[in-house]
């Protein structure tokens, strides 16, 4: 039996002495693309910190069979900051070249070009600094960075921001791409649409706890949703009450 790249126990993080989310647990399989969705400020990025070892946490978070908090254990994910911005002074190849390098990996360029094209990023714009790059762009050059460690975890905070639609849907099929292989991919996102059409489970955290771990269609026949939006506020509407 495979180990799982992501399983939580008991888990609860937070900053100094104010405890932002509590009894979280959930486990991410092989393969799998599992979506965490939630209202700004119950605790998503906390969580995501957690698992990196940026906040303070206590329970159970492994990645691979490994403690989540030190180094050894998150060797083998990428992790994609919420509003990443690349550096002003380096050239796109050298951010990529750096990257990698701290994955002991050498950039294939040729792979880079094609996976530019398969974000809607014109492979010229890595000959520019970073500084001349749009949101979009910048966000692009993140992607594809985190996309070329070929790691078997993927940790991805709001992926989807600045990108525009065509964008969107490219990233899409390049994400569904990349867990064919195996490899699974955790993301938050408050585009639920997006949560709908790609992923097999995701969590629903409501003032510090999840609420909801399964696939998406079970809380919208639940919840007597049209869609993931309209399941999503009533679930968390009925927690409300």
């Amino acid at each position: 039996m495979s180990v799982p790249p992501l399983k939580i126990a008991d888990l609860a993080a937070g900053y100094g002495k104010r405890t932002v989310i509590r009894d979280i647990a959930f486990t991410v399989e092989p393969g799998e693309v599992f979506g965490l969705i939630g209202l700004n400020g119950v605790g998503k990025t906390t969580l995501i910190k957690a698992l990196l070892g940026l906040s303070r946490a206590s329970g159970t978070a492994d990645i691979f069979g490994l403690p989540a908090g030190p180094p050894k254990g998150r060797r083998l994910l990428a992790y994609l900051p919420e509003k990443f911005q690349p550096s002003p002074l380096l050239r796109g190849w050298e951010f990529l070249s750096l990257t990698l390098g701290y994955y002991g990996k050498v950039l294939d360029r040729n792979a880079a070009t094609r996976l530019c094209e398969g974000l809607d990023l014109d492979p010229a714009a890595l000959g520019r600094q970073g500084r001349t790059y749009s949101k979009g762009m910048g966000q692009k050059l993140g992607l594809l960075g985190t996309l070329l460690t070929g790691l078997p975890l993927l940790i991805l905070d709001e992926p989807m921001s600045g990108l525009d639609p065509r964008a969107r849907i490219m990233l899409k099929d390049r994400l569904k791409e990349y867990s064919v292989d195996g490899n699974a991919i955790f993301f938050s996102s408050h585009i639920l649409a997006d949560i709908e059409e790609m992923c097999d489970r995701i969590a629903v955290m409501c003032d510090g706890r999840l609420i909801y771990v399964g696939p998406p269609g079970d809380l919208m026949a639940r919840h007597g949703g049209q869609n993931l939006e309209r399941a999503f506020l009533a679930a968390i509407d009925a927690v409300a009450r």
